[in-house]
């Protein structure tokens, strides 16, 4: 087992892989930049090291601060939790030249999946479903236009290296498809450094269904039950839950099994998620893999009893996962309510002072969280303060439980997205689990009435 492991992150996932270190007897190295001085995870960790200034590029996306920091402390394991350099092969390369333990899946594993064009080729030999599209990335518009007339309309253009929505359009007609393909191509290079892109038929209002898997280096993988993340905004999720109100036992066997046998063919260690989406028609489709620890796994440990992060950390450290399939019984029901630093109607960035700050517990309940009182959130990274998780016998129970602790919920100096959730959790579609991708539109700003008033105004 490991004596010291340094973690590649900040804010709340830096905690909780902090608090799975404590318990197991590990030392832990925290990393931060300028901005992050004083966090709690720099506090609680045994060790801490400022790896930069505040902008990401030059701390915690710089792989020399990290092996350096990691090389003085004489860690001999990185956890990069997730984000950032999570998904990084270069970083896991880099770790396994320097003789440090990358907690993570092999770096070929992370670049066989994180092309989504060779994802989709490797699942569709494994046997898992995918939607129709390229075999590859798009050599221009001209290729683009003869693979829509093969393919149909609406298609999707999706960033090879994409994630979080960034590089993705959607196309309904020819004539439109030219310069969604050149724009896709500009945002994809801006935010991956590659501009490939490949085409996807388009299904309308699917639910977003995802499978955790965790795997070892003695072949043994297993599948702990599937995620719903349904309720997203522009890709990204706000609510998850465990298990899905949508599956029938025989489509979660079915779907778990495809999986688990998929990772085994690509020789898949440590913890993975495999998303798919969920037709009308109750068809899944291969949508990608993340090569990662994901924001939502607390959703899945209340329901199964799995501690992922020590597993994560057991794997990487040559031992044989500690559970079978046989196992792993889903009990109850989870939800998880990303609570972000922003507006909850226009969805603007709400950094700064928080004054106050106080997060009832109670039966059932989890929270994520780095915030504090006189705590600043910082503008610098991504909007999320705290997860707040509740767990009950059943899906009511869990609703019923995370109403409760939301409104009781006191975070001052700051906006957030609480009154949000809290407008989700009370919607009659949302209470009857009919939900899809596109629910979250009902909540969306109306651009069409801000105009109005600007034009009444004027």
């Amino acid at each position: 087992m490991f004596n010291k492991i340094l973690i590649a992150n900040r804010g709340e996932i830096a905690l909780r892989i902090i608090c799975a270190c404590r318990e197991m007897g590990i030392k832990t190295v925290a990393v931060y930049s300028q901005a992050d001085e004083h966090s709690l995870h720099v506090r609680f960790a045994d060790e801490d090291v400022c790896i930069g200034p505040a902008r990401s590029a030059d701390s915690y996306l710089s792989v020399p601060a990290i092996i350096s920091a990691a090389e003085i402390t004489g860690a001999d394991a990185i956890h990069p939790g997730y984000g950032f350099l999570s998904e990084s092969a270069y970083l896991a390369e880099v770790c396994e030249a320097c003789h440090i333990k990358f907690i993570g899946p092999d770096p070929g594993v992370i670049r066989l999946l994180g092309d989504k064009a060779r994802a989709r080729r490797a699942m569709k030999k494994a046997g898992v479903p995918i939607l129709p599209g390229s075999d590859g990335p798009v050599q221009g518009e001209e290729e683009a236009i003869a693979l829509a007339h093969d393919l149909g309309f609406p298609l999707i253009i999706k960033a090879v290296a994409g994630g979080g929505g960034r590089g993705m359009r959607i196309v309904r007609n020819t004539e439109e498809l030219p310069k969604l393909v050149k724009t896709a191509m500009r945002e994809a290079e801006a935010a991956f450094g590659l501009g490939d892109v490949y085409l996807e038929r388009y299904v309308e209002s699917p639910r977003h269904i995802e499978i955790q898997v965790m795997g070892d280096h003695h072949g043994n993988v297993v599948h702990l039950g599937e995620r719903e993340c349904s309720v997203q905004r522009r890709h990204q999720k706000l609510i998850e839950e465990a298990p899905s109100a949508a599956l029938t036992d025989k489509q979660r066997r079915k779907l778990g099994s495809t999986v688990a046998d998929a990772a085994r063919a690509v020789q898949y260690s440590n913890a993975g998620t495999f998303e798919f989406l969920l037709d009308s028609t109750g068809s899944f489709y291969f949508l990608e893999v993340n090569t990662r620890l994901q924001v939502e796994h607390p959703v899945t440990e209340f329901v199964t009893g799995v501690d992922i992060v020590k597993e994560q950390i057991r794997v990487a450290a040559g031992e044989k996962l500690s559970i079978r399939q046989s196992d792993i019984k889903v009990q109850g029901h989870a939800l998880e309510c990303r609570v972000n630093a922003e507006d909850p109607v226009t969805f603007t960035p709400s950094p700064g002072l928080i004054t106050a700050y106080s997060v009832p517990g109670g039966p059932g309940v989890r929270v994520d969280s780095f915030m504090h009182s006189d705590c600043t959130v910082s503008p610098y990274y991504d909007s999320l303060i705290a997860k707040i998780i509740t767990y009950g016998r059943d899906r009511e129970e869990a609703i019923a439980r995370m109403r409760r602790t939301l409104e009781m919920t006191v975070i001052e100096g700051i906006k957030t997205s609480i009154p949000l959730h809290l407008k989700i959790l009370g919607d009659p579609d949302f209470v009857a689990a009919r939900i899809n991708t596109s629910f979250m539109e009902r909540f969306m700003p109306d651009k069409t009435a801000d105009k109005a008033k600007l034009a009444e105004s004027a």
